[in-house]
C-alpha cells in the first residue's frame, strides 16, 4: 500500500505548493478571470482548478504549467530549478575544480 503524496511530502514543500497556489489564485483574481473561463482557457476541470489554488501535491504539472501560461506567468517555470541559482549545486562543483591545471606532454610522433 502506498504512502499518499500529502503524508510523505516534508512540510516545507507542502507549503511551498500551497503558497504557490494562493499566488496563482491572486493572479486569476487580479485579471477578474472567472474560474469557469480560468478552466476552459487551460482545458482542466473546474475540481482541477481549485485543486491547483490549494496546493494540492497530487496535480500534475503540466496542468499548473498550462494555467500559469493562461496567465501570462510560462515564463517563470523554466527557472524553477535554474541551475545558476543551485547555491548548492554550485559550491559543491566549486569543491570538485582541481587546484592546478597541468599542461599534458606531447608524445613524440612514431611516423618522425
Amino acid at each position: 500500500m502506498s504512502v499518499p503524496i500529502r503524508k510523505s511530502m516534508p512540510f516545507a514543500a507542502r507549503r511551498a505548493l500551497m503558497q504557490l497556489g494562493a499566488d496563482i489564485r491572486d493572479a486569476r483574481r487580479r485579471r477578474r478571470i472567472p474560474t469557469a473561463m480560468m478552466a476552459e482557457r487551460a482545458l482542466i476541470s473546474r475540481s482541477t482548478l481549485h485543486k491547483i489554488e490549494r496546493g494540492d501535491p497530487g496535480v500534475a504539472l503540466g496542468a499548473v504549467a498550462t494555467v500559469l501560461f493562461v496567465l501570462g506567468l510560462s515564463d517563470r517555470i523554466a527557472t524553477l530549478a535554474d541551475a545558476g541559482r543551485d547555491s548548492v549545486g554550485l559550491d559543491l562543483e566549486a569543491e570538485r575544480l582541481p587546484q592546478r591545471i597541468r599542461a599534458r606532454r606531447r608524445r613524440p610522433s612514431s611516423q618522425e
